[in-house]
C-alpha cells in the first residue's frame, strides 16, 4: 500500500520510552495529591451583603414594589444554599437579615411574609439572642399596623414563654396585642390573662378576665363557658390565697 509523504505509521504504546511513562504517572499522582491538600469550601455567613436601598429598588422596579419585595425575600431565603455549601441560619449575620426583612416589608407593607419568616423561620434557630432579635423586629413592625400583624407577635409571645422561658417578655407582647390590636382573635387578646396566671398574678388575671366578660366581647357559647369557669377558678384561688395570708 503506497504511503503519502509526511505521514508515518502510529507507534505502539510499548514503543514509548519507559522514562516518559513514569514521568506522566508521577505528574498525575502529584496533581491528585495537590488537590487533596486544598481546603474544602467554607461557608461564610458574613458574605450576606447589606440590604439594597428601598428607594433605588422602587425606582428600578418601575413602581412594581410587590415584585421587588418578593425578589428580595427569594434571594434572602435561598442565600443559605450556595454551590457546594450550606449555611445554617444561626451562622447568618442577623442584623443584615433584619435589614433585608425590613426593606421587603417597606416595599410591600401589606405582606405578612417578612414577619412570618422572622418569627417562624429565622426565629427558630437554637440561639436565644437571635430569637429575641427576630421577636423584637416583629414587635416593632407590629406597632405600625397592629390589626394586620398581631398573628406574628402572638407567635413570638408563645415562643418567648415556652422556648425562651421569659414570661415577662411574653406578657409584654400579649399586653400590646390586647391594647393595640382590637380586631385580633379572642385567644390572642386573652393570652395576657393566662400568662399573668402562670406568673402568679392571680388578682390581675382575675380582674382582666372579669372585665373581658363584662364587656360582652365574647359571644361564642363554648368560649364564654370556658372563660367563666376560668374566672371562677381564679376567684377560688384568690380567696384561698387571701385566707392563707390571714391565717399567717
Amino acid at each position: 500500500m503506497p504511503k503519502f509523504a509526511g505521514l508515518t505509521d502510529e507507534r505502539a504504546l510499548r514503543a514509548v520510552p519507559p522514562g516518559v511513562g513514569v514521568l506522566l504517572a508521577l505528574a498525575l499522582a502529584l496533581q491528585l495529591f495537590w488537590h487533596s491538600l486544598q481546603p474544602s469550601p467554607v461557608a461564610r455567613a458574613a458574605a450576606l451583603p447589606s440590604a439594597p436601598d428601598a428607594g433605588r429598588l422602587r425606582a428600578a422596579s418601575f413602581g412594581e414594589t410587590t415584585v421587588a419585595a418578593q425578589m428580595l425575600l427569594l434571594y434572602l431565603q435561598a442565600f443559605d444554599n450556595q454551590p457546594g455549601i450550606s449555611i445554617p441560619f444561626r451562622e447568618l449575620d442577623y442584623r443584615r437579615v433584619t435589614d433585608w426583612l425590613a426593606t421587603a416589608l417597606h416595599l410591600d407593607p401589606h405582606s405578612g411574609y417578612p414577619l412570618m419568616m422572622a418569627s417562624q423561620l429565622y426565629g427558630q434557630v437554637p440561639d436565644a439572642g437571635k430569637q429575641r432579635m427576630m421577636c423584637e423586629f416583629v414587635h416593632a413592625r407590629f406597632r405600625e399596623a397592629p390589626n394586620a400583624r398581631w398573628r406574628w407577635l402572638a407567635h413570638c409571645a408563645i415562643m418567648a414563654k415556652h422556648r425562651l422561658q421569659d414570661p415577662a417578655l411574653a406578657l409584654r407582647y400579649a399586653v400590646d396585642i390586647t391594647r393595640y390590636a382590637g380586631s385580633a382573635s379572642g385567644w390572642a387578646r386573652q393570652m395576657q390573662i393566662f400568662i399573668l396566671e402562670d406568673l402568679g398574678e392571680i388578682d390581675s388575671a382575675r380582674v382582666l378576665l372579669g372585665g373581658l366578660l363584662a364587656t360582652g366581647e365574647v359571644t361564642d357559647a363554648s368560649e364564654l363557658h370556658f372563660l367563666t369557669e376560668r374566672l371562677q377558678a381564679l376567684e377560688s384561688a384568690g380567696k384561698a390565697s387571701t385566707s392563707s395570708k390571714f391565717r399567717q
